[in-house]
């Protein structure tokens, strides 16, 4: 939302994303990439940091919010706000953490979590970027995140992209000058809190004096959350701040023609294999799964820019039930289908609109989360680039992304696509979910199940990597 001065405050679903960590639990989101480092390392294998930065530095004006605070005013000036820092040194931001020795694949998982756990400086630019040298074949591992206020998924793949090249050697831009625009004043915040406090009265009494409209949308959006309640099951306990990592590799052109063959979508080939991941998880730990249909949480991107140029949040959210008791793959993938089928076509405001547009909703919403009874988990897929991308010559050979548990959520799983791939990761709380490994291995195993009757090359089939 601009403002006076160029004012950027946090809209209504931006500051969602903030009270999380005032809770204790990490709302940072990310990717993890593969590289191919022969231009990245020297005859040491070490990582050629600096050739890295100098080669993202002219990009950085591309995305403003690399270089910004993010600042609280005191009581009465308004919801947080975007503001330049003072100084900003890329070094700060982009680092080299080397992988302890065999530096297999299971290390680079585990130093990723370990980086997840380690808080943000919110004195700094909330992002980091890490280079993780020591895999085998010279390959080296990109760890990138940044607070979720910064972007939502669709958005952080747009602020990513702008960072990577198209090519292994196209010419280094001259980098533009920046200066950091100066704070605003008191009265700058007093003043644009006044008008957009004025401008909210005159929005909440136009929706009183219509019929239906986004009012009605936002009813109907609490009635879906409210009208059911989760079962209860063991993948709801309060969590804590370790996470563990598990991938699991794919091809998007075989769920297409799972999906196709199905009369189904992508998302809902995903969505089969997690309910199939989940029941052999479940299972595993002796809870009964007959008759039992979770609830899934799934964003919906209302974002209408170019692919390349969304920013902030923007999401709706949309309800799934997964039907683990049916036994049958095929089964529930139609199942599945037909559910979100019927649910797309509703109308679907922003996940900070109504009565989430409140603080004070916000902030109660929070303190019931870690003993909510609405969803079981969440599952995001986010579209990535259908072309590979290049980091300072070295070409991304995987990407991977990263999303963030909070409250009960004891794991969540997120999707995405890069260049034909499309790859799922695991996130989970390391104390309530020790067991990934049966999750991860149940969602390859379902779809395989799907995949065996309509696709016969062995170039087709899905291979799962855990560790």
């Amino acid at each position: 939302m601009a403002g006076p001065r160029g004012l950027e405050r946090l809209t209504a679903q931006d500051l969602l994303m903030l009270w999380a960590d005032d809770f204790g639990w990490s709302e940072d989101i990310g990717v993890l990439a593969i590289l191919d480092g022969a231009r990245l390392l020297d005859a040491d294998g070490r990582v050629r940091v600096d050739e890295v930065r100098r080669r993202l530095q002219p990009r950085l004006h591309l995305v403003p919010r690399l270089r910004q605070l993010l600042y609280r005013p005191r009581w009465g000036l308004g919801w947080p706000l975007w503001v330049d820092a003072a100084s900003f040194d890329l070094a700060d931001h982009v680092r080299v953490h080397p992988l302890a020795p065999p530096g297999d694949e299971a290390q680079l998982l585990a130093a990723c979590a370990e980086l997840y756990r380690r808080r943000l400086d919110p004195a700094r630019p909330l992002w980091e970027a890490w280079l993780l040298p020591g895999l085998p074949g010279r390959q080296v591992g990109l760890f990138l995140r940044a607070h979720h206020t910064l972007a939502d998924g669709v958005a952080g793949m747009a602020a990513f992209g702008a960072l990577l090249d198209l090519g292994a050697d196209p010419p280094v831009p001259v980098a533009p000058a920046w200066a950091p625009a100066p704070p605003p004043s008191t009265g700058d915040l007093l003043r644009d809190n006044l008008r957009r406090r004025l401008r909210g009265l005159g929005r909440g009494l136009s929706a009183l004096a219509r019929a239906g409209g986004p009012r009605g949308a936002s009813l109907g959006v609490w009635r879906e959350f409210l009208a059911e309640r989760a079962p209860r099951t063991s993948l709801n306990r309060p969590i804590g701040a370790d996470r563990r990592l598990a991938v699991v590799r794919g091809r998007l052109e075989v769920a297409r023609v799972v999906a196709h063959a199905h009369r189904a979508k992508v998302n809902d080939v995903v969505l089969a294999a997690v309910a199939g991941g989940l029941r052999q998880l479940l299972a595993g730990r002796g809870e009964d799964v007959r008759e039992l249909a979770l609830r899934v949480m799934v964003p919906v991107s209302l974002h209408r820019e170019q692919p390349g140029r969304a920013s902030g949040n923007r999401d709706a959210v949309m309800l799934v039930p997964l039907p683990l008791g049916e036994p049958d793959p095929v089964r529930r993938l139609e199942l599945i289908a037909a559910e979100t089928a019927a649910r797309k076509g509703r109308a679907r405001p922003p996940m900070g609109g109504g009565l989430f547009g409140l603080v004070a909703v916000q902030r109660a919403w929070y303190r019931l989360l870690a003993r909510q009874r609405t969803v079981n988990l969440v599952v995001t897929n986010v579209p990535g680039p259908p072309v590979p991308l290049y980091l300072a010559g070295a070409r991304l050979l995987e990407l991977f992304p990263v999303a963030a548990i909070m409250g009960n959520l004891t794991l969540a799983v997120a999707v995405l696509s890069y260049a034909g791939q499309l790859n799922l990761t695991v996130i989970a709380d390391r104390d309530t979910c020790p067991d990934l490994e049966v999750f991860a291995q149940g969602m390859q195993a379902a779809l395989d199940d799907l995949e065996r009757p309509v696709c016969h090359t062995g170039a087709m089939r899905w291979n799962l990597l855990l560790r």
